[in-house]
């Protein structure tokens, strides 16, 4: 791993934002031989103060949904100039992958460019305001699924299966994230990098403001989703899959909500909380 820092401080992002960890340790490993493509959101706006920046690679704007598409030129591009040992990463939140950029991002992966997407999934659009995206865990509060009496749960549908979607374009490697699992982490990122192709990250990113929680624990708020299963770590190569981390017996559902503001309203509604429960014991169940 370089011992350099291509992702420096400095950066305008909230107290306890996992973001900037994620970035920072992705390019220690990647190396200042990549060119990163950054779609609109916390991120980019946190990280690019004009006339500051905290990037020390190569590194252009996108709009939210052709992230992408710019990485493809990109990719065209360092082959023609026959740049053949760089990487090329994008770096887009959930509203930015699973919404607004998964037209882009599909033909991408159906077309095999050689670029590693990584999403970090803080499950709303946090830069602008706490809306809900697609990747908003059901039951929990938003300001577009705000609680009253016509709504006691919060968001109502379940989470899109980003992953899986990505899976299902046959490309050769897609895993889960989380840094607060570090090694398993570091060695995804690692593994994705030495593989040609489409590849794709789904990475947690634990957000103080928008999930309603003391900033000094993200990581620990972070690990409470793995370990409850809510968000398992796992990695798909050419189709066969492998999780890469269980936690035996996993710990309850409600121990992750209740220390979470976006969940307040649910801590008296037990079936709520019972059917969170239900769906995750059906995916581990399956897999």
């Amino acid at each position: 791993m370089n011992d350099n820092e291509y992702f420096v401080s400095g950066h305008k992002a909230c107290a306890g934002c996992s973001v900037p960890i994620l970035v920072r340790w992705v390019l220690k490993i990647a190396g200042p031989d990549t060119f990163v493509v950054n779609a609109t959101g916390c991120l980019e706006v946190f990280s690019t103060p004009y006339p500051y920046t905290s990037w020390k690679v190569p590194w252009i704007h996108t709009a939210f949904e052709n992230s992408a598409a710019t990485a493809t030129g990109i990719d065209a591009s360092i082959k023609r100039k026959g740049l053949l040992n760089a990487h090329i990463i994008v770096f887009a939140g959930d509203g930015a992958t699973s919404d607004i950029g998964l037209q882009a991002l599909s033909g991408m992966a159906e077309r095999g460019n050689d670029v590693l997407y990584i999403m970090y999934d803080n499950e709303a659009y946090m830069n602008t305001g706490i809306q809900r995206s697609s990747a908003t865990p059901y039951g929990a509060w938003t300001t577009t699924s705000e609680i009253g009496t016509e709504n006691l749960i919060g968001k109502k549908e379940k989470k899109k299966p980003i992953t899986d979607i990505m899976v299902a374009h046959n490309i050769p490697y897609a895993a889960t994230v989380n840094i607060a699992f570090f090694n398993d982490f570091k060695d995804k990122i690692k593994k994705a990098l030495g593989i040609k192709g489409t590849r794709f990250i789904n990475a947690l990113a634990g957000c103080p403001t928008g999930w309603k929680h003391d900033p000094s624990k993200t990581v620990e708020v972070m690990k409470l989703a793995t370990r409850t299963g809510i968000f398992p770590l796992y990695e798909v190569v050419n189709g066969q899959m492998r999780i890469t981390y269980r936690q035996d017996p996993r710990i309850p559902v409600g121990d992750y909500i209740k220390v979470q503001g976006r969940f307040k309203h649910l801590q008296n509604n037990h079936a709520v909380i019972d059917e969170i429960q239900k769906n995750v014991d059906s995916w581990w169940s399956k897999y």
